[in-house]
């Protein structure tokens, strides 16, 4: 999505400390102050106008005083699982102690309390977009995004971002709705 966003003519606020890897070769597009958003919230300010990667647990704390276009990625949870778990073996490191049950289960559950906290956000305009809709379908999605973004970004260089052979991690079951 930041690939599509910044093809289009946005400008990301990164910092580039995470550089492109075997899991995620052309870069994650991330700035590590994000991170700190429960405690530190300055660096919004700079991302005025600009696309921004917040993962879900954080946005609860993005500060009320302000307005957000949020583009809610959705993904299959075993394709979550199984994208971190190589990315874990990959780099050597130790995962999480639960079992893939538990972790779906824990992260349905987190989906649900992230939905119902953005209902009432009368700050945050959200669109919701489907991973692998996105892979199969990459200009109709871009021309929704262009859209929800107000119309001045060019759909077709959003979709010409999306390179379908990074899709690697595909599960057999589709993605459970918001109301799952």
């Amino acid at each position: 999505m930041m690939q599509m966003l910044v093809g289009a003519g946005m400008e990301a606020l990164t910092d580039d400390l995470r550089t492109p890897d075997k899991d995620n070769p052309r870069g994650y597009y991330e700035l590590e102050i994000v991170q700190k958003l429960k405690d530190d919230a300055s660096w919004i300010e700079d991302a005025q106008g600009k696309v921004v990667k917040v993962v879900s647990p954080l946005l609860k704390y993005l500060p009320d005083d302000k307005e957000y276009d949020l583009i809610f990625m959705r993904r299959d949870l075993d394709e979550i699982i199984a994208s971190q778990s190589k990315m874990i073996e990959h780099r050597g490191s130790d995962g999480a102690e639960l079992e893939s049950e538990q972790l779906t289960r824990a992260y349905k559950n987190h989906l649900k309390d992230v939905y119902i906290w953005l209902g009432p956000r009368a700050n945050i305009r959200t669109i919701s977009v489907n991973y692998k809709d996105l892979i199969d379908r990459p200009r109709e999605v871009s021309l929704e995004l262009a859209e929800f973004l107000g119309g001045k970004l060019d759909a077709d260089k959003m979709a010409a971002a999306v390179d379908a052979d990074l899709y690697r991690n595909r599960a057999s079951v589709t993605f459970p709705n918001e109301s799952n």
